[in-house]
C-alpha cells in the first residue's frame, strides 16, 4: 500500500490564499495605506520601478541565474533548473532598502522593504525512491509555483515654479501601486540537457496624480489630473541547460564525473500583450477643502487597452567545483523599445545587463567547523534601465555580497538561511542619482520525503 505526504499541498494552498490576498489588496481603495515608503521619480515611467525576480542566492551573487543549478534552491528564472532539484523546497524572501535620492536642486533619504517572492517547487520523480528501486536516474522532471512583485511605483514630489500670468504655481506628483506575477513552472532534464517553461500570470494597479495650484491667487481652483490603470494578462517564459561534466577514471579504470563542470544557460521572456483597463479624470477643486472635487471636466472611465510587454534574452556560462566553487557570467538584453501602452504612450530603450558571481565552500562535509560549510557569495551587475530622463537612459552599477547558512532539520534534511547585501548607484548620472544599500533576506526549506511513496507489507 502507498500514502503520499500531503505538506506540498497544504503549503501550495498557503501560496495561493496570499495570492488572493494581495489582488484584494490591489483591488483596494486602501491600498496606498499598506504599501511601503518609496519615492523613486523614475517609478512615474513605464509600469514604474522593475523589481528583481532571482532568488536570494542569485542576488548575492550578483543576480547570476542562467547557469545555477542547485538542488536545495529554486531558480524560477531559468526554469531549467527545476528538474535538477534533489527535494521539495519552500522558499521566501524579504528586503529592505535604505537610499539617498539627489538631484540637482538637493538630496533626501527613502527607505522601503517589501516581501520579495514566495515559491513552492518539487521533483516530480524523488530521488530517495530512484535510489531505493533503483530506477534509471538520465531523466527527471520538476515544477513549481511562485508569486512576486514585479513593478513598483511609488512618489511623491512637489515642484515650484513660476508663471507671468498667474505668479508663483507648484506642481504636486504623486504615485502609487505596482504589478505582480504569479508563476507556475515546468522543467524537464534528459541527461545533461534540460529545458523549462513558465507560465505567467500578470496583474496589479497604478494610479498617477498630477495636481497644480497657483499659489498666489487664493481664489484660484486647482486642477488635477488622476490617471488609473490596471493590467491582468498571461505572458511566458523559458529557459535551457546544458552540462559538461568532466570525469575521472574509478578504482575499477571506469571514468565517471568528477564533480567538476561546465554549465551552459540561456533564458528569457517572450513579451506578448495583456489586457489593461484606465480610468482618466481631469478635475478642479478648492485646495483649502481637503481636495473635494469641485468640478469634473473630464471623466474617461474604464477605457480598454492592451499593454504589450518587453520581450528579454539572457545568456551564460559557468564553472562549477560542486559543493566547493560556482565562477559565472552572463550577458543580458530587455528590449524595452518593443514596449507599448495604449492608455499611457511612452517611448523605452533597450537595456543591456552583464553580471558576474562567485560562490565558495571551504568545506561543505566539515564536522568540526560551522563556517567551513557556509556558501560564501560574491558578484558584480553592471544594467542599463530601458527609462530615460532627458534622454538620458538610467542605469544600475553594484557590488553583491552573500551568504548561505545551512540548517539541519528533523530527518537531517538540508536547508539554508540566505541573506545578500548590495551596494550600488541607480538613476540617470548627474541628473537623477540614487545611492542604496539593499539587504535581502530568505529561506529555503527542503523536505526530500515529500512524494515518497511508503511501502507497507
Amino acid at each position: 500500500m502507498h500514502t503520499t505526504n500531503l505538506k506540498s499541498g497544504t503549503l501550495l494552498l498557503l501560496l495561493l490564499l496570499f495570492w488572493g490576498g494581495v489582488r484584494a489588496q490591489i483591488g483596494s481603495g486602501n491600498a496606498i495605506e499598506v504599501r511601503p515608503k518609496l519615492n523613486s521619480p523614475l517609478s512615474r515611467l513605464g509600469l514604474g520601478n522593475p523589481l528583481d525576480q532571482v532568488g536570494v542566492a542569485n542576488a548575492g551573487m550578483g543576480a547570476v541565474y542562467n547557469t545555477y543549478q542547485d538542488p536545495f534552491h529554486l531558480n524560477i528564472q531559468n526554469p531549467a533548473s527545476l528538474a535538477s532539484l534533489a527535494a521539495t523546497s519552500f522558499e521566501a524572501g524579504v528586503y529592505a532598502r535604505l537610499a539617498e535620492l539627489e538631484d540637482n536642486t538637493g538630496s533626501v533619504r527613502t527607505n522601503q522593504g517589501n516581501l520579495r517572492y514566495l515559491a513552492l517547487g518539487f521533483p516530480l520523480r524523488n530521488p530517495v525512491n530512484l535510489t531505493l528501486d533503483q530506477l534509471d536516474n538520465s531523466w527527471n522532471a520538476g515544477m513549481a509555483f511562485s508569486i512576486a512583485p514585479t513593478n513598483l511605483v511609488g512618489y511623491d514630489l512637489l515642484l515650484e515654479g513660476a508663471d507671468a500670468e498667474f505668479g508663483q504655481t507648484s506642481n504636486v506628483l504623486r504615485g502609487n501601486g505596482g504589478t505582480y506575477r504569479f508563476t507556475w513552472s515546468n522543467a524537464f532534464r534528459y541527461k545533461a540537457f534540460s529545458a523549462g517553461l513558465n507560465l505567467n500570470y500578470n496583474f496589479g494597479k497604478t494610479t498617477n496624480s498630477q495636481v497644480v495650484m497657483f499659489d498666489e491667487l487664493p481664489e484660484a481652483l486647482a486642477s488635477e489630473q488622476l490617471d488609473e490603470s490596471s493590467i491582468s494578462g498571461l505572458s511566458f517564459g523559458y529557459g535551457v541547460q546544458y552540462v559538461y561534466n568532466f570525469t575521472s577514471p574509478n578504482q575499477e579504470g571506469i571514468s565517471v564525473p568528477n564533480g567538476k563542470r561546465i554549465l551552459l544557460g540561456v533564458s528569457g521572456e517572450l513579451g506578448g500583450g495583456v489586457d489593461a483597463e484606465s480610468t482618466s479624470i481631469l478635475r478642479r477643486f478648492n485646495p483649502g477643502s481637503l481636495l473635494t472635487a469641485r468640478d469634473t471636466i473630464s471623466n474617461d472611465e474604464d477605457k480598454q487597452g492592451r499593454v504589450t510587454l518587453p520581450s528579454s534574452f539572457s545568456g551564460g556560462i559557468a564553472f562549477e567545483d560542486i559543493n566547493r566553487l560556482y565562477i559565472g557570467v552572463e550577458y543580458g538584453i530587455v528590449h524595452g523599445s518593443g514596449y507599448v501602452n495604449t492608455a499611457r504612450p511612452e517611448t523605452l530603450l533597450d537595456a543591456n545587463r552583464l553580471a558576474f558571481g562567485i560562490q565558495y565552500v571551504p568545506n561543505n562535509s566539515s564536522y568540526n567547523s560551522y563556517w567551513k560549510r557556509v556558501r560564501y557569495r560574491f558578484g558584480v551587475r553592471l544594467e542599463d534601465d530601458t527609462r530615460t530622463i532627458d534622454d538620458v537612459q538610467a542605469r544600475r552599477n553594484a557590488i553583491t555580497l552573500g551568504a548561505g547558512f545551512p540548517i539541519r532539520l528533523p530527518r537531517q534534511q538540508v536547508s539554508f538561511l540566505d541573506f545578500a547585501v548590495e551596494v550600488g548607484q541607480y538613476g540617470v548620472p548627474d541628473v537623477l542619482d540614487e545611492r542604496y544599500v539593499q539587504l535581502t533576506l530568505g529561506f529555503s526549506l527542503n523536505d526530500n520525503s515529500w512524494f515518497f511513496k511508503r511501502k507497507l507489507n
